[in-house]
């Protein structure tokens, strides 16, 4: 008996994990043509309701313009989510910025959402610049932004 419960156990935690399994997506934000300083770009996935799950990237270096990123930040501070590691360069006029992320299956068929919030120093700042809904992805969906997005590509592997 004891050596069925052990084997159980064993083939057990083998076949788990492979249950949980994940792809990945990789979001490219392309940014329009625009004067003045880069911008700062927030990626993050929100449940269907819309509610904030998760952050993807940050992009811009100085703390204090983050709080402009206000879709992000409202869901951010309201999880407590840790940013550790998340976080790199603002992103210029015409320029590319792609994040890439292992996202569970059971999420890209639930109606998640990748965002994109945009704010550039005295220029504005618009929350919810574009999003795409994963669970209606292709393998490859563009949408285009409202605000310094040009497109946001989402791409399922």
């Amino acid at each position: 008996m004891r050596n069925i419960l052990a084997a159980l156990a064993i083939t057990t935690a083998l076949i788990a994990p492979s249950m949980v399994q994940a792809k990945n997506i990789s979001a490219t934000v392309t940014m329009k043509g625009f004067r003045g300083p880069p911008a700062y770009v927030a990626v993050y996935l929100t449940k269907p309701n819309g509610q904030f799950h998760s952050t993807l990237s940050v992009n811009g270096h100085k703390n204090k313009y983050r709080k402009h990123l206000r879709g992000w930040i409202r869901g951010a501070s309201r999880s407590n989510q840790r940013l550790d590691g998340l976080s790199g360069a603002s992103v210029g006029s015409g320029r590319t910025l792609t994040v890439s992320a292992n996202v569970k299956d059971s999420l890209l068929k639930a109606g998640y959402q990748v965002h994109v919030d945009t704010a550039i120093e005295d220029r504005g700042e618009f929350r919810s610049d574009a999003a795409v809904d994963v669970s209606s992805a292709s393998p490859s969906t563009i949408s285009k932004g409202k605000g310094f997005v040009k497109t946001l590509k989402v791409q399922i592997n």
